[in-house]
């Protein structure tokens, strides 16, 4: 083969070899992301319903009592196992929480405006009023409303027992 037509048959197909690199480097990085999974650990961190939702749980959790005050209502309900719960009772409530781990799932975020309403199941590992808690997920929906000074809850409802 003439040295000179292979040259000019690779320079021929050096466009096709490029547009081929770079939709391989398009498909190859398409899943990946640069930065790993940033989980929500506080209010200022979420961006949707999920993320309210685990910052509310965080809180819990950690027992900053502070900041979770600041995202519930002043007209907030809380319904449980054991009836309606207005916002001084349910955050009496609240507070008796040890909450070592907590997962979510079937997650589902609609949003209507300025108010998210998630539906989920939340498996909790720790006790309420000194006592297990349950160790089926249980079913949860929280209703969230954005305010001028930020997203608060306007209702909870959670099957937890009342305790003693």
């Amino acid at each position: 083969m003439d040295p000179a037509r292979s040259w000019f048959t690779i320079a021929a197909m050096l466009p096709r070899l490029q547009g081929v690199l770079i939709v391989l480097a398009i498909l190859v990085t398409s899943g990946c992301t640069v930065y790993g999974e940033h989980p929500v650990k506080t209010f200022n961190q979420a961006t949707g319903g999920e993320g309210l939702e685990r910052a509310f749980w965080n809180d819990i959790q950690k027992m900053d009592w502070k900041d979770f005050d600041r995202h519930i209502a002043s007209n907030f309900v809380y319904q449980s196992a054991g009836g309606r719960w207005d916002r001084d009772a349910a955050l009496e409530h609240f507070h008796q929480f040890q909450i070592q781990e907590y997962s979510l799932g079937e997650l589902s975020s609609e949003m209507n405006s300025d108010t998210f309403v998630i539906t989920y199941t939340i498996t909790l590992r720790g006790t309420f009023h000194g006592q297990p808690l349950p160790q089926q997920p249980l079913r949860c929906m929280t209703v969230w409303q954005e305010h001028k000074r930020g997203w608060e809850v306007i209702a909870h409802s959670a099957p937890i027992p009342e305790g003693k």
